[in-house]
């Protein structure tokens, strides 16, 4: 179930809504109809793997009880931590990366004479590694001491399946929203206003920007990448480079929305990720949730910056190939992670230092030079069409067999979305020298002008439905990770 579709607009959310709004101020069972509700909500989509996710989930809160009653310097404490960690990660071998791994067993066996190994296909659930990423926080910030178990198997529960966040992220670690899950509170008016007014930015941004953009992207890469033109090859890189910021975005946007309209304030993902001036800030900006859950459940655990500047490089880079990992099951993405990695480690060497004496806007541009060759690696099928790529966009005047028809229209918003990103930067530029760019300023701005910004987004919005409704509708980019 989409947040764009029919079913979700017009039948799912409004009854779940007006179910919240009815029963009011009874905590208990406005943790009923949303549990119950965000469990329709992926069991539409994964009728059988709902019942797995739900017995790990009760497995979880009964491992953290035994981590909590044991003293802190009891050992059956990291022995439990590391039995539950185990399960969850146990989940996410199986289903991800078990077909993965018995291909290339096969392929080595094979090369040595051996026979081979095969496995039925394993059908790769919605949102497995959100879920798995979110459940080992809460088992580690437990350990740690850093929060308490769930105060009931109901409200760990809805931590894990809370619909609006449950299938792409944001990744909401434990501690960051114990509080909440033990406040509960009833949303307002002005959660509704906002978290509506989100939601409205976010289905204008995959439906509008986005899915346009995927149709630019698709007509190239299905192409045969070694009769592939120089042009053409930058064109879908470009086309892909920005589909998956608005349509990862949107989908934050419409989670954070949605929350907001239940009462939860979920962390932000994105913060104008195509302004950063290199690869280290990009990473501050872009999918922040996976980032900083990266930085602090293997980061610092594997010893961060504590054992010297050596290992501190090889954490780094350890760090984001297992992030091309976590993004899928193919060597693309381990090339797209050790790629990133390499970049971080060159920024903590010298290209930090010689970056900062250029000019931010040259900066800039060779930080999303760098990043949009990252996304060529990870948008391609293989490692060869990867290489095909990457060789067309190295000669300028190569020419492919015979141009690709690609629609006027998908150029236009492609203008568009770049505007929206120059736009971004001439913000921050302004901001830094002058006192248009102060928050404050914006802020008073907006809301002398929010009945026109409403408006505006409101149009917007019935646009972009309007358009989801005409055209086949495109699963968010995120959705297979």
């Amino acid at each position: 179930m989409l947040f764009y579709e029919p079913l979700f607009l017009f039948l799912f959310a409004p009854a779940v809504y007006g179910l919240y709004l009815l029963i009011g101020g009874n905590r208990g069972a406005r943790l009923g109809v949303l549990l119950a509700a965000s469990l329709l909500f992926y069991a539409w989509s994964e009728p059988l793997f709902v019942f797995v996710v739900l017995a790990s989930a009760f497995a979880d809160v009964f491992i953290a009880r035994r981590i909590d009653a044991l003293p802190p310097d009891d050992k059956a404490r990291k022995l439990w931590l590391a039995l539950g960690v185990a399960a969850n990660l146990g989940l996410l071998v199986y289903f991800k990366y078990a077909g993965f791994l018995v291909a290339n067993l096969d392929v080595v066996l094979r090369a040595l004479t051996m026979p081979g190994l095969a496995i039925a296909s394993i059908a790769l659930p919605i949102g497995v590694s959100f879920i798995v990423f979110e459940k080992i926080t809460f088992l580690v910030d437990v350990h740690r001491g850093v929060t308490k178990p769930a105060q009931s198997l109901s409200l760990y529960a809805f931590y894990v399946f809370f619909f609006p966040k449950l299938l792409a992220g944001p990744i909401v670690k434990y501690h960051d929203i114990a509080e909440q899950l033990a406040r509960f509170r009833h949303a307002t008016s002005e959660d509704f206003a906002l978290g509506f007014s989100r939601f409205m930015l976010g289905v204008g941004k995959k439906l509008l920007l986005a899915d346009t953009l995927a149709g630019g992207a698709d007509l190239v890469f299905s192409q045969d990448a070694a009769h592939i033109g120089f042009l053409d090859a930058w064109a879908g890189v470009l086309f892909f480079t920005f589909q998956i910021y608005f349509d990862f975005s949107g989908y934050s946007d419409m989670a954070i929305g949605l929350a907001r309209m239940f009462g939860f304030r979920l962390q932000e993902n994105f913060d104008m990720p195509y302004v950063a001036a290199s690869v280290t800030e990009f990473w501050r900006r872009w999918h922040m949730s996976l980032t900083s859950w990266i930085r602090d459940y293997l980061y610092i655990p594997l010893g961060g910056n504590r054992r010297g500047e050596l290992r501190m490089q090889v954490n780094l880079w350890l760090c984001f190939l297992a992030s091309g990992l976590w993004h899928g099951a193919a060597w693309t993405y381990v090339a797209w992670g050790a790629y990133n990695g390499l970049f971080l480690v060159l920024d903590r060497l010298f290209l930090l230092d010689w970056l900062k004496r250029r000019p931010i806007w040259l900066a800039n541009l060779l930080t999303f030079f760098v990043v949009t060759i990252g996304w060529t690696v990870f948008r391609a099928s293989s490692m060869e069409q990867t290489g095909a790529f990457l060789f067309a966009m190295a000669r300028p005047f190569a020419s492919g067999a015979e141009p690709i028809a690609i629609p006027a229209y998908h150029f236009t918003v492609l203008a568009i979305a770049a505007a929206i990103c120059l736009a971004q930067r001439l913000y921050l530029s302004c901001g830094d020298k002058l006192s248009c760019g102060d928050k404050l300023f914006w802020s008073l701005l907006a809301q002398r002008h929010a009945f026109a910004l409403n408006s505006a987004l409101a149009l917007l919005f019935v646009c972009a439905i309007g358009k989801g409704l005409a055209d086949p509708f495109k699963p968010f980019i995120y959705f297979r990770f």
